[in-house]
């Protein structure tokens, strides 16, 4: 068995933690200090899922805008450009910069390089400053922060899943935007949440492998109504 070797690491932003990048062979995973693994290059399923289940629904427009939070091993992003056409726009805010230059470095070719697409931007920022700042502007924001609503990392990411994040994000969103948000697990209140902030909102199981493995929880969360 080929050991793990540690790459590289990097603090939390706010002091909650720090960050682990390890390779084994071609597989690559990022954990966090005394919690164990977080991603794994391997297993990205339900990453990929949370792309294309966005884009799924919404099919057949143009100029779409998207907003990712969380940029990870840079397979939604991935997924998403597949999905897009060329006239798509794919903003990326990650807050952790070691993260996104991780991607550029040696986690960019399991993904294929998408951070070279020229369709997309990244901001180094909470995915939260982006959500506050704009209202009307995005066909879909997903979600991928943490370890979703039952987050690992930082307790900040607990307001993005708050009623009030969800509310700034039903803003951020235009008619017919969708809000995707990927998890390890289910979470029922969360379901509420979502219904209650006036999204229109079903709980997807996913596979973390294409066709095995855990089961991941993808809510697909639809802003109704006019723009405006």
């Amino acid at each position: 068995m080929i050991p793990w070797k540690l790459l590289d690491r990097t603090p939390v932003p706010g002091g909650e933690g720090e960050l682990m990048l390890y390779q084994r062979g071609e597989e690559l995973s990022i954990r966090i200090a005394g919690r164990g693994e977080l991603m794994n290059s391997r297993v990205h399923g339900s990453e990929d899922a949370l792309a294309q289940l966005t884009c799924a629904r919404l099919a057949g427009r143009e100029r779409l805008r998207f907003l990712i939070g969380g940029l990870g091993m840079g397979f939604t992003l991935a997924a998403a450009l597949r999905e897009l056409g060329p006239d798509a726009a794919v903003v990326v805010a990650e807050l952790v910069p070691a993260v996104v230059a991780w991607n550029r470095g040696p986690l960019g070719a399991p993904a294929g390089n998408p951070l070279l697409d020229t369709r997309v931007s990244v901001q180094e920022i909470d995915v939260a400053r982006l959500l506050r700042a704009e209202r009307n502007a995005f066909d879909a924001i997903l979600l991928d922060v943490d370890n979703g609503p039952e987050g690992l990392t930082r307790d900040a990411n607990d307001w993005l899943y708050g009623s009030a994040g969800l509310a700034t994000a039903f803003a951020a969103l235009r008619a017919d935007g969708i809000l995707a948000v990927w998890s390890a697990g289910g979470d029922s209140d969360f379901t509420d949440r979502l219904r209650r902030t006036g999204f229109e909102a079903e709980e997807i199981r996913v596979r973390a492998r294409i066709s095995k493995g855990a089961r991941h929880i993808i809510w697909l969360a639809r802003r109704p109504g006019i723009s405006g």
